[in-house]
């Protein structure tokens, strides 16, 4: 999905197309007026739009600091799911890491609620992100990490972790977390499941290592949530299989965007040159 077929589908949903384009990946994200909206890729994505709207509703019931839906059920626009969300206050400064520890904190202390919470399905994007990848990239490629995905997944299932299970946010880093003037609150809640508390962990200690991230922000962060996952023995796990679904999830924009298509090279060769120092760059 373009810039211009989410346009489409926002005048379809009767929003107003020059709506502001905040992010363009799995959703397409627009600020208008006081809304948020989301437009899904496509209709396989409208199960999680629902499940993300359930999550907001029982974390506004728990007292989580966390972004607010408009409307509490999605909309099937022209075979994409459009969510609605409450606009956040402009932000008073960027996240940091300690900001993102102290949610997770909030997060990893809930029971586990009356929404039902699927597993962390790290690695069930794979196959779907490869398909959209298509011709794009080499088919040597996709095989060696639909390989790579079957064997992390299969060790990620016998792993005993050093945390209690229960909900995580999914996908923890600071760019999901918005300080306003009531403090930091999380966003995108997509990912939102429940499971080894240690996969909410590993993805700063990735970043730390792959993609740039200072040491000392590193340390901020487990001195405010006051563990390091890194001590833990199947870290190297999760580490790989996030590192496989990401190598994935590039690949389905190459077939648009050249730097994609660079960086996702990149990150396939490192991982078969088993180079965990490689840096990786955002997308």
């Amino acid at each position: 999905m373009d810039e211009t077929r989410a346009r489409e589908v926002l005048v379809a949903a009767g929003l107003p197309a020059g709506a502001t384009l905040l992010a363009l990946g799995e959703n397409a994200v627009f600020a208008a007026g006081d809304l948020v909206v989301k437009v899904g890729r496509d209709a396989e994505l409208l199960p999680r739009a629902e499940r993300e709207l359930a999550v907001a509703a029982w974390l506004a019931e728990a007292g989580v600091p966390a972004v607010r839906a408009a409307e509490p059920t999605p909309r099937l626009v022209a075979g994409h799911p459009v969510t609605l969300w409450h606009r956040l206050a402009d932000a008073l400064r960027p996240a940091g890491p300690a900001d993102l520890a102290g949610l997770l904190l909030l997060i990893h202390a809930l029971p586990s609620p009356g929404v039902e919470l699927p597993r962390r399905d790290l690695l069930g994007g794979v196959e779907r992100w490869l398909r959209l990848a298509g011709e794009a990239i080499d088919p040597a490629d996709a095989a060696y990490l639909r390989a790579r995905r079957d064997g992390y997944a299969e060790a990620a299932a016998t792993l005993t972790p050093r945390l209690p299970p229960g909900p995580i946010h999914g996908d923890a880093l600071p760019r999901n977390v918005h300080v306003g003037p009531d403090g930091p609150v999380l966003v995108d809640l997509e990912t939102v499941s429940s499971d080894l508390r240690e996969h909410d962990l590993v993805v700063m200690a990735l970043s730390r290592d792959r993609y740039g991230l200072d040491p000392a922000a590193y340390d901020a962060f487990t001195d405010a949530y006051g563990w390091d996952v890194r001590e833990w023995d199947g870290c190297a796990v999760l580490r790989g299989a996030r590192e496989t679904a990401s190598c994935a999830w590039v690949a389905q924009h190459a077939p648009a965007d050249p730097k994609a298509l660079a960086e996702f090279r990149r990150r396939v060769a490192s991982l078969r040159d088993d180079d965990p120092e490689v840096r990786w760059y955002p997308f």
